[in-house]
């Protein structure tokens, strides 16, 4: 396997665990919850680059206005990708937040497209009309537009699209961007102190140490990320994301028993067979590629 798919898939793969761990905090608001995320995220990276004494880059970063903007754009739409997932979690929307993910493939595939001038092959183009027949069904069934997908969809396509292109490498485009929001984080963190609310003040030695956890919980897998981002295409890069939408979708039915009627299983179905439609033939591809490549040296 190569090394972006491996970081991708254990990225997604934790990602799709993430309803365990908000579900802890339920009793925190949304609010509260994404300002310890930002704060003690960027305290383990920040402890990580002074292990690594990797500090070179930031003063350059400071000076250069291109780089600070794009990735001040990248922690905006980060952080209001974390509000809206949390806040769905905690308020049993956890089906809601899965169809978001399940539409980011098909984002991030025309981001490719319209951005990177990827072409992607036809086969592939057949597995994401598949899908999106399958998103469609979803929204329709809904009765309403399904906002909280959207924004999710939206918010991290663009964000996933920023870092491929980003300057910086995982580890320092992520500290970048939690030092970008830090200021707000913790300034709302302690402004919450001072008035004798929130977690740290009154919230259960659970609940604080479930805070602390954000850290390492939110940066692992943004770091496996950014890595994988910036090594495969973002065709590949949105059949991958599958894997977290799927595992959200089998502990809300499953774990949290929100509703899951046979007409929505119509809909995650097709977006199942468009993953395996596009898995066969990348597949199918890779190897007519390799017996090409063979076939190419024996003739040389």
């Amino acid at each position: 396997m190569q090394p972006g798919v491996l970081y991708a898939a254990l990225a997604y793969l934790a990602w799709g665990l993430f309803p365990l761990y908000f579900k802890q905090l339920s009793a925190i608001p949304a609010l509260e919850v994404v300002m310890h995320r930002t704060v003690w995220c960027m305290v383990l990276l920040l402890a990580v680059l002074a292990m690594r004494r990797q500090w070179a880059w930031l003063g350059a970063v400071w000076r250069t206005p291109k780089v600070m903007g794009a990735f001040a754009l990248s922690a905006v739409l980060l952080g209001v990708n974390w509000l809206v997932y949390v806040w769905a979690v905690q308020n049993g929307h956890v089906l809601d937040a899965s169809l978001g993910y399940f539409i980011l493939p098909l984002v991030n595939v025309g981001l490719g497209f319209v951005f990177l001038h990827e072409r992607p092959r036809p086969g592939q183009w057949i597995a994401v009309a598949v899908a999106a027949a399958g998103v469609l069904w979803l929204a329709l069934l809904s009765g309403h537009v399904p906002w909280v997908a959207l924004v999710l969809a939206v918010t991290f396509g663009f964000y996933g699209l920023l870092r491929k292109v980003g300057a910086l490498g995982a580890l320092e485009g992520l500290t970048l961007e939690t030092l970008v929001l830090a200021p707000i984080a913790g300034g709302l963190l302690l402004w919450w102190g001072l008035q004798g609310q929130g977690a740290l003040v009154q919230g259960s030695a659970s609940d604080i140490g479930w805070l602390l956890l954000a850290g390492p919980f939110t940066a692992v897998p943004l770091l496996l990320f950014a890595a994988g981002a910036r090594r495969v295409s973002m065709a590949t890069m949105g059949i991958l994301q599958y894997i977290s939408p799927s595992l959200q979708l089998l502990i809300g039915v499953w774990l949290y028993g929100e509703p899951f009627e046979a007409a929505r299983a119509i809909g995650f179905c097709l977006i199942w067979a468009a993953l395996g439609v596009y898995s066969l033939e990348g597949w199918w591809f890779s190897r007519r590629a390799a017996a090409d490549t063979k076939g190419g040296q024996r003739g040389g």
